[in-house]
């Protein structure tokens, strides 16, 4: 099944048409608004760290696949959009406005895009400034991006959820139990147990330090959810 189609399953699925007036029954998969949208969103995206593979374009249509009668068109725009990564904002606008109440929808439309950016084996700093730039515009929180982020990439040392060992679907009751035990673990009282030195003890206050900012984040990110 396209990615298209199982987009419009789901629009069908979980919003009534009384209740979102911008997710019709049967889009997105039949919106042509949302074909141009994330086809040239997909496009620019190749062309983020300055050169557009082929490795790209057939995970492009891999994911966001066209029904046969719009292959040709949609193959067309994608040579065009992907002659520069400017303007790829406006795109994301669209998209933004025209489905703000089905955040489902944009969420499953930049993981779509995760699997074009890693395409190629890897993730370049500018893909991943694209990716934040097109889900912020898609309104949506840094705790949905790190989800989204974390099927395809291996979280970076500086990742908050990576600090606590947990991951961005983690509740927020095992995010405060990781904390608590995290705190114990590098405690004074913990380390004189183990008979280390009063030495480590700066080590581990900035470890310490670290672990609550690491929450503090976690905890400002789902505030705005």
């Amino acid at each position: 099944m396209s990615f298209w189609k199982s987009l419009a399953q789901k629009a069908i699925r979980h919003f009534d048409a009384a209740e979102c007036t911008e997710c019709p029954k049967g889009a997105p998969g039949a919106d042509p608004a949302f074909a141009t949208a994330v086809t040239a969103l997909g496009a620019k995206l190749a062309m983020a760290d300055g050169l557009a593979q082929d490795v790209e374009q057939a995970a492009f249509l891999n994911v966001f696949q066209p029904d046969a009668g719009a292959r040709r068109d949609v193959l067309r725009l994608y040579d065009l959009a992907r002659q520069t990564s400017l303007g790829f904002e406006s795109y994301a606008r669209r998209l933004a406005k025209r489905y703000h109440n089905c955040p489902q929808i944009l969420e499953d439309v930049l993981e779509g895009l995760f699997h074009i950016a890693v395409a190629d084996g890897h993730l370049s700093h500018p893909e991943e400034t694209y990716l934040e730039t097109v889900a912020d515009l898609f309104g949506l929180s840094r705790t949905t991006y790190r989800k989204v982020r974390a099927g395809y990439v291996e979280p970076d040392e500086h990742d908050p959820y990576y600090i606590l060992g947990l991951t961005p679907q983690a509740t927020d009751d095992e995010i405060r139990v990781a904390r608590r035990r995290q705190l114990t673990e590098y405690h004074p009282d913990t380390l004189r147990a183990r008979g280390l030195p009063a030495d480590f003890e700066p080590l581990y206050t900035r470890k310490a330090a670290l672990i609550n900012h690491a929450y503090d984040q976690i905890s400002r990110e789902r505030a705005l959810m």
